[in-house]
């Protein structure tokens, strides 16, 4: 009897499971032996037996959850092939954050392919999306309506930095998430010529000195320290989201409240959240590039997860593709969650 892709991936409370390999991949549980797409939260659990990941993701984990964040870890090198069981697993670059890859598991010439979260878009902090020919394509659906097209990435940084070219005497405080978002930033900033400090809320270290230790260039970064708050005038800061709206910004010189986000397409997100200035960078691919990205694997079926299944599942109907919404439980729509202000990395707080 031919294998068939149910045969590689089904569907367990914990999440995506391989039967012939014996493992999931993003559990929502701890599991005895996980593959891990990348270090957000909702994807990137703590308390698994073993974890297959990227070594940049197992370093992520290791800064968020601690050195003992599962029982034994081992290092995934992006395009080797490794044995799982009667299973051959490849990690793939995904372009969403440092070390993120999309998985592929294979047996018998059938390939599934599990994307996690990606975008298309360039970022100089990680490496870029690359396309894997698969049978079955497994793919994120964050911003998966039609009305989802993001602008430029260094547009809208350049609106950030003609704001503070136009108000030098406030400080702009930029929400973004810890891991990936943050880092973007500050290296687009960098690329667009801003040579002074970029200010990060304490949450931010640990991560982006990580960043740093992975050769990539952000500049100099100092902590916010409370009694010099007042006196940042002119400059830009960076923070977790919660931080925007928090007593914590407050203190800065007649602040200008941004965020950088996706979901700052829709105004009135940004109305609720009190921002000023909306940035609308995301780390997802919006709907052109994932209606290109199905294309493009040559994928006869489609199964989409978290995110706006309904609309995708729909478009590849109309191309002729089989699909299905997953209807997966547990992941935010920004894969990540923050931590809030004055708690620890590994911390939760829901992504908005």
């Amino acid at each position: 009897m031919p294998l068939r892709a149910s045969d590689l991936l089904t569907l367990t409370r914990e999440g995506l499971y391989c039967p012939l390999g014996d493992f999931h991949v993003d559990p929502t549980w701890p599991v005895p032996r996980a593959l891990i797409t990348h270090g957000h939260a909702d994807h990137a659990r703590a308390g698994h037996g073993r974890v297959l990941a990227t070594p940049e993701t197992l370093r992520i984990m290791a800064v968020r959850y601690g050195a003992e964040f599962c029982g034994t870890r081992q290092e995934a090198a992006l395009g080797d092939s490794i044995r799982i069981g009667d299973v051959t697993v490849r990690f793939a670059p995904a372009g969403h954050v440092l070390g993120s890859a999309q998985i592929a598991i294979e047996r018998e010439g059938v390939r599934v392919v599990v994307s996690g979260d990606y975008k298309r878009a360039p970022d100089p902090t990680c490496l870029p999306f690359e396309v894997v020919p698969c049978d079955v394509f497994i793919t994120e659906a964050t911003f998966g309506l039609p009305v989802f097209r993001h602008p430029d990435t260094r547009g809208e940084v350049r609106r950030l930095l003609e704001s503070v070219r136009l108000f030098p005497e406030r400080a702009h405080i930029v929400g973004a998430y810890a891991l990936g978002k943050a880092q973007r930033v500050m290296a687009l900033l960098r690329e667009e010529g801003w040579d002074r400090p970029i200010h990060l809320h304490g949450a931010m270290e640990k991560l982006t000195e990580l960043y740093k230790q992975e050769g990539v260039p952000l500049g100099d970064t100092p902590k916010v320290v409370a009694a010099e708050r007042k006196d940042l005038h002119g400059a830009i800061v960076l923070c977790p989201p919660s931080a925007i709206q928090d007593l914590w910004s407050r203190k800065f010189p007649d602040p200008v409240t941004c965020f950088a986000s996706g979901w700052m397409r829709v105004r009135a997100r940004a109305r609720q959240k009190g921002v000023e200035l909306p940035l609308v960078i995301s780390d997802h691919s919006d709907w052109p590039d994932l209606c290109r990205t199905i294309r493009e694997t040559g994928a006869g079926e489609v199964w989409v997860t978290h995110g706006q299944e309904d609309a995708l599942v729909h478009w590849c109907g109309t191309q002729g593709i089989r699909a299905k919404p997953l209807h997966l439980l547990g992941y935010g729509d920004d894969g990540e969650a923050e931590p809030a202000a004055g708690q620890g990395a590994g911390a939760e707080e829901a992504a908005a």
